[in-house]
């Protein structure tokens, strides 16, 4: 019995002395989160924790207990996290954390609110964010790595993955009846949900599904390309193509949540990174006069979460006023008149053909600048097709009213502008 108070003595001498230390370490963290918050640093430093997770396994020879320091150590950190948050959980515009040091935006609607997650590795959080204790269909395509839908199902009660094939032809009438058939086998319920994960065809076309089935389910959304991350993973617009024209079939259907890892884009190829960045500098150009500088300087190659997060705050701000697209939401059309067109006609990636289409909508000034950044960047500046060919695509774009189209122009960068012109005007543009 001795031995056992003399351990027990040692332990509370050992406690005395840790919480003094874990004051003074708190006092520490304290001053980092300070620190963060005045230059608008994340919360959650990868790098820097698995950089003390290896020094720590350094520490210890015994390697019985290796392995319960190191969890020690995670412990410390996410504690610590979860002090930061608490000292500053606001940053930039509504962007929150939480204990993991994720950030969260708030899409705030009338009818509905959901969480946009944004950090890298937040795959792998999925159940903790998304209500997965239930039935879930998760739609993903060839082009996407198997084992992103594979991690999301590993973290579901009862999943099923349907693979469609990359690319726009996917977002069909076919397809779209071959999902819900296969729902409809497999006996999902109004309970249920659907998840995609993949770029914005597969978004586009699960969301429709969900909308649809039953009336409408549960709709999550993981995007694994740039282009779908800073666009149209949000918002709520959902879709399919009808007679070769895009997203003629469709509704406004907002998700649960979605999930934004840009750890996910590491498997892309440059021209669909390419693709991304300008739909991204389409909102810089439209409403973001400081990411468009980004951009001008080069320095989004060093940060892309920057660039993705400040293009969520964008669309999410101007969804929030305009959900339904019925005046300031048609801004975030910008070149899209045009690029719809040359995607249909030429296969051009979505975001390289509205980089082209938003040369012809913008001043010469704006015009120079941004034809400086596609140099940067790589984007294309023009498509060779049929002029009659290219117009009457233009005739058919959803944002045409009888005689005329409402298009968005940018006179100055971070400030775009609605304008209803005739069809002949622009006609005679192109």
């Amino acid at each position: 019995m001795d031995k056992l108070m003399q351990a027990r003595e040692k332990i509370n001498k050992i406690d005395s002395d840790m919480a003094e230390l874990f004051s003074l370490r708190m006092s520490a963290v304290k001053e980092i989160a300070e620190y963060k918050a005045e230059h608008a640093l994340p919360i959650l430093d990868a790098c820097r924790e698995q950089a003390i997770i290896d020094a720590a396994s350094e520490r210890i020879d015994n390697e019985e207990i290796k392995a319960h320091y190191i969890n020690f150590v995670k412990s410390n950190m996410a504690i610590s996290r979860a002090y930061q948050a608490e000292l500053y959980p606001l940053h930039m515009g509504g962007v929150l954390y939480d204990c993991e040091g994720v950030k969260k935006i708030r899409m705030q609607l009338e009818k509905d609110a959901y969480d946009i997650i944004l950090g890298c590795g937040t795959i792998s959080l999925a159940d903790k964010y998304f209500d997965l204790n239930r039935r879930v269909l998760i739609v993903t395509d060839s082009g996407v790595p198997s084992e992103y839908a594979q991690k999301v199902a590993s973290k579901c009660a009862n999943s099923y993955i349907y693979t469609i094939d990359q690319g726009e032809a996917s977002k069909s009438l076919e397809n779209f009846e071959k999902i819900l058939t296969f729902m409809a086998q497999n006996r999902f319920t109004r309970t249920d949900c659907v998840i995609a994960v993949g770029g914005g065809v597969c978004g586009d076309l699960a969301g429709f599904v969900a909308a649809s089935y039953m009336r409408g389910i549960d709709f999550y959304n993981i995007p694994t390309t740039l282009l779908s991350q800073v666009d149209s993973s949000i918002g709520g617009k959902v879709a399919i193509d009808l007679g070769g024209y895009k997203n003629t079939v469709g509704a406004f259907y907002q998700p649960k949540g979605v999930i934004v890892d840009p750890e996910l884009l590491l498997t892309l190829d440059i021209n669909q990174i390419r693709s991304g960045l300008a739909e991204a500098l389409k909102m810089a150009t439209t409403s973001d006069a400081e990411l468009f500088e980004i951009f001008e300087n080069g320095s989004f190659l060093d940060d892309i979460e920057l660039v993705i997060e400040r293009s969520l705050l964008i669309k999410k701000g101007i969804v929030e006023r305009d959900e339904k697209e019925s005046g300031e939401r048609k801004i975030l059309n910008f070149g899209h008149t045009v690029g719809h067109a040359v995607e249909s006609l030429t296969g051009m990636l979505h975001g390289h053909a509205v980089a082209v289409g938003m040369l012809y909508v913008c001043s010469q000034a704006v015009k120079e600048r941004l034809l400086s950044i596609y140099d940067i960047i790589g984007l294309p500046t023009s498509a060779v097709i049929e002029s009659d060919k290219l117009f009457d695509f233009i005739l058919r774009d959803k944002k045409a009213d009888g005689d005329s189209i409402t298009i968005t122009y940018v006179k100055e960068i971070g400030k775009a502008e609605l304008i209803k012109m005739p069809i002949q005007k622009i006609k005679d543009l192109l």
